[in-house]
């Protein structure tokens, strides 16, 4: 089904297609067209309610690249947050369940994107794309890779061991403990190398709950006394014990380098 469109509708797909736009402000169709700002707000509401733009906040507007030959049209989520961060200025890398899913450590596919970010928090939709923002400090972004997406985009993405140091420091939300400490274990199967980039992201993105369980993990791995001492330097001392698997009764062994109650039993 062909989509109809009216004047004003034509004028503006013409318009921004002819400069190859991906997304239009307000205040552009006034200055182009010498339109009242009322006829560029009824037109770009009109629009997304067809679902031929979407919406990404009031007065911006992301453009398909062609028209749709009937039906509606939605952004891809990549294009959709990047177009979000880029207009709040901000830094963002995907996270959490996407990053457990593309390293292979769980067969769930997420429905939607998590994303650590320096501005926004909250879950967002835009158009079909599903965004879970998490605002987070700028020293916690970081230890990323780049990832080409099937549409040309590239994204940042955590990297591997990031995303396990995340698994471990923002496990309440993410789910993934205890399952991130098996992750660890073949992980350094595969490549004990990871111990060092572990260490390093662990002492940069995580905290003191963060260094003492990923420290029991790596202790338990056997991985190399000088990556572990490296680790310890970042521990204050404390006369306390957490538990290394959080929810469970905080009964067990008690491992006193690292201040956790191994309560895997």
């Amino acid at each position: 089904m062909t989509v109809v469109l009216g004047q004003l509708e034509t004028q503006f797909f013409a318009f921004v297609q002819a400069r190859e736009r991906v997304s239009v402000e307000t205040g552009e169709l006034v200055n182009a067209f010498g339109w009242t700002p009322t006829q560029e707000r009824k037109l770009l509401s009109r629009l997304a309610r067809k679902g031929l733009v979407t919406r990404v906040r009031r007065g911006l507007y992301l453009i398909p690249p062609r028209l749709p030959p009937g039906g509606r049209w939605s952004p891809g989520e990549y294009q959709a947050l990047a177009a979000l961060m880029k207009d709040q200025d901000g830094t963002y890398q995907i996270c959490g369940q996407n990053t457990f899913s593309r390293y292979g450590w769980t067969e769930q596919i997420p429905n939607r994107l998590y994303a650590y970010n320096n501005r926004l928090s909250g879950d967002r939709e835009l158009g079909s794309a599903r965004i879970t923002l998490i605002k987070v400090a700028d020293d916690r972004l970081g230890g990323t890779e780049l990832v080409r997406t099937p549409d040309g985009l590239e994204v940042p993405y955590s990297s591997k061991a990031r995303s396990l140091v995340d698994a471990v420091y923002d496990w309440s939300r993410f789910g993934s403990l205890p399952d991130a400490y098996e992750w660890v274990r073949r992980e350094l199967q595969k490549d004990e190398r990871l111990a060092s980039a572990l260490v390093e992201n662990c002492l940069a993105f995580g905290n003191q709950g963060t260094i003492r369980r990923m420290g029991k993990t790596l202790d338990c791995e056997g991985v190399r006394e000088t990556l572990l001492r490296k680790l310890e330097k970042g521990l204050r001392p404390t006369s306390s014990f957490i538990p290394w698997i959080p929810g469970r009764a905080k009964r067990g062994t008690i491992d006193k380098r690292w201040g956790v109650v191994v309560n895997d039993d």
